[in-house]
């Protein structure tokens, strides 16, 4: 491989320089992985088979195609700044929400903004009524997807007769560089009735979450997974307290235990939307305790946040400070999204063999 093609390989993989206390330098691969529930990223052809004329972008009396152009550029334009101040690259894993298909995705891959990324995708039709479904986006050259499925949530109203149909819970295990990594990405049931009526709907979600991860431990207890979407809960709520039993230390775990870091940013008073001037922290990224592990001679986590740049900030008017989303009273906005995107990055040691080229990759 030339030095040239070297160089490349290393901007995939992104080294990243830390200096320890001592004063020894040590280099480290860095990868961002993230979630973005993309609001109604929808396209403008009315599907008989689901209620997708529900959707903002099929309200619109006109301009229907410039929207969908115009939300896919800004969809791609978020994706590709997620955690790049840092890892200087766009993610290499992304989980993403309130899609309705997979052509709005291979839209989304194939802007100028991503197309060079070489982004994958994994999705499956979801059985919600509208056509809500998640995905996975990932950077075929970072990340080998080597198993993927869905799982259904079997949900019923109050007389358990008739079934409240809603997402799938999408699960991709794979290779993340060289290294074996499980996604689980999810979009669980809206507060839709109030908080404490839907509240049981999202702790089934959390249970059927919980037998995913148990599964993934029964074959391997040091399991690197982690668990992403937007929960429509807070960090501290039942369904990642009682259910998942979420922890906010992440020195004192147990072995098969999970760790919430976006619940320290909770008790801060951040938050990924907003509603009547409240503030949610819904959308989460949680990991299993073999990502915490000091020994970084393999992917190890690294810190977590809430991606909430000016440009996706509303700027002006009764929503000021809040997301500054795409849809508002059946029209347009220009704008992005409901919801901040949120992220982790992990990191690992360099290989030595990858030192030669440094000074070339910054």
């Amino acid at each position: 491989m030339n030095r040239s093609k070297i160089k490349e390989r290393l901007v995939i993989l992104v080294l990243f320089l830390l200096t320890t206390g001592n004063a020894q330098e040590k280099m480290y691969i860095i990868h961002t992985i993230a979630f973005y529930n993309l609001e109604n990223l929808f396209d403008t052809i009315n599907d008989p088979h689901k209620l997708d004329e529900l959707s903002p972008i099929m309200k619109m009396k006109s301009n229907k195609s410039y929207a969908f152009e115009k939300k896919i550029r800004n969809m791609a334009r978020v994706i590709a700044d997620i955690g790049k101040d840092i890892a200087h690259n766009a993610p290499a894993i992304i989980g993403v929400s309130e899609i309705e298909n997979i052509a709005v995705l291979e839209a989304l891959v194939n802007t100028p903004e991503l197309l060079g990324k070489g982004y994958g995708i994994v999705h499956f039709d979801s059985p919600d009524a509208r056509g809500i479904d998640v995905a996975l986006l990932y950077q075929k050259e970072i990340f080998t997807p080597t198993h993927i499925s869905k799982h259904e949530l079997f949900l019923f109203d109050d007389t358990r007769r008739k079934r409240i149909h809603t997402r799938d819970q999408l699960l991709v295990s794979g290779k993340l560089n060289d290294e074996r990594i499980h996604i689980v990405v999810n979009h669980w049931p809206s507060r839709r009735g109030g908080e404490a009526q839907s509240r049981p709907k999202r702790e089934a979600a959390a249970r059927l979450n919980k037998q995913i991860i148990d599964s993934l431990q029964h074959i391997n207890p040091y399991a690197k997974i982690c668990i992403m979407g937007d929960l429509n809960d807070n960090p501290i709520n039942s369904s990642l307290k009682s259910v998942l039993k979420a922890k906010r230390d992440k020195n004192s775990l147990a072995l098969k235990a999970i760790y919430n870091p976006f619940e320290k940013l909770y008790k801060r008073g951040l938050g990924t939307t907003a509603y009547q001037d409240t503030w949610s922290l819904f959308d989460q990224i949680l990991i299993t305790k073999p990502l915490l592990e000091k020994d970084r001679k393999s992917f190890r986590f690294y810190r977590a946040g809430i991606f909430n740049k000016n440009y996706l900030i509303t700027q002006a008017g009764r929503y000021k400070g809040y997301p500054f989303r795409s849809f508002s009273d059946a029209s347009f906005t220009g704008g992005y999204s409901d919801h901040f995107p949120v992220y982790i990055q992990v990191i690992k040691e360099a290989p030595s063999a990858l030192l030669v080229v440094t000074s070339e990759s910054n």
